[in-house]
């Protein structure tokens, strides 16, 4: 597989590159990114043919999507992805100055923004028109709802539900489909439960799914996989570090990993050494072998780190080694694997 190639998303016309470029470090998480790094990160991508983008609103408070539009802008528009997220409203901070450098929920140096979760139809539609506002770019590919679960949200969750349900979410994103605004709508979420059941209520072209399949994790692999390919819900791998776990920061689902699963990943680096594989590199190619994945987005600050991604990506693994892991455990046997090099 080359890191150029496509797979289409199938209700849509629209094909999605097979690896992308996240915009969560732009924005700072966990570290101040400078603007000389997210523009050279932006130009490296493009140098190496990456042509898939994401952002949101929430990374930064704003300030991914003004970083990652006016890398783009004067790129032609037609050769590559964007997708971005609603479910945040970005509001000024009328209460206090944003100290520079501080940490404002995993942001680094945010800017002077709180959130406002709303997803109701006016806040769909407000949402779309700032990220428009911020990107500077004529032209959102994709769509994501953002957030929406019950770990993100705990008790609110249902009362958030109602609002796409019966306040009208649902039904701004389908407008925007099928007036030509985006090409195609989805759910960009840590939880595959809420995925189920979205698609319940509308038909879903694509879901970003963060963490949940993994080489460290494929609970969500059967059915609900195998129902998303089904109804043609193509799955855009993200957060296939876990959090950055599998790149050795320590972290998982954005805090410190438990001894439980710092034993899982310790079990997977000793099939790693004995096969010579990095494990960062069975991590980024592990998703996309199963049919339903068409791309895997994965972040980085600098070009340094990129150039690491697509080199790991590019890593050929044997397949005795993924046929290893699945006789240890370590890997559903029933999940499928990269042909080995």
């Amino acid at each position: 597989m080359l890191l150029t190639d496509c797979r289409l998303l199938p209700r849509t016309g629209l094909s999605v590159p097979v690896f992308g470029l996240g915009g969560a470090q732009i924005g700072g998480l966990y570290r101040a990114s400078t603007l000389a790094e997210s523009d050279d990160l932006v130009a490296c991508a493009w140098q190496h043919g990456i042509r898939y983008f994401d952002t949101a609103p929430y990374y930064g408070y704003g300030r991914s999507e003004h970083r990652m539009g006016a890398s783009l802008c004067d790129r032609a528009r037609g050769e590559y992805v964007l997708s971005t997220k609603v479910g945040r409203l970005i509001r000024p901070n009328a209460h206090a100055e944003r100290t520079p450098g501080a940490d404002v929920n995993g942001w680094a140096d945010a800017l002077p923004f709180h959130q406002v979760y709303d997803y109701s139809y006016d806040a769909v539609m407000r949402s779309i028109e700032d990220s428009y506002q911020r990107l500077s770019i004529a032209r959102i590919n994709i769509l994501f709802i953002h957030d929406i679960g019950r770990v993100t949200h705990g008790d609110r969750h249902d009362y958030h539900w109602q609002q796409l349900t019966h306040g009208g979410g649902f039904r701004a994103l389908e407008e925007v489909r099928r007036a030509g605004i985006v090409n195609a709508i989805g759910l960009g979420v840590n939880e595959w439960e809420v995925v189920h059941d979205a698609m319940q209520e509308i038909d879903l072209d694509c879901t970003m799914l963060a963490g949940r399949y993994t080489l460290l994790e494929q609970m969500s692999l059967s059915p609900f996989l195998e129902n998303c390919q089904k109804a043609g819900n193509a799955i855009i791998a993200a957060g296939v570090f876990n959090s950055g776990l599998l790149v050795g920061n320590g972290k998982f689902n954005y805090a410190a990993a438990p001894p439980p699963i710092i034993a899982r990943v310790e079990a997977l680096t000793a099939v790693c050494q004995e096969f010579g594989v990095a494990l960062p590199a069975a991590a980024l190619q592990f998703p996309l072998a199963h049919p339903a994945v068409v791309s895997t987005v994965t972040g980085a600050r600098t070009r340094e780190q990129l150039e690491a991604n697509i080199a790991w990506f590019n890593s050929p693994i044997p397949a005795p080694f993924w046929q290893a892991l699945a006789a240890r455990g370590l890997i559903d046997t029933s999940a499928p694997t990269p042909v080995g090099s």
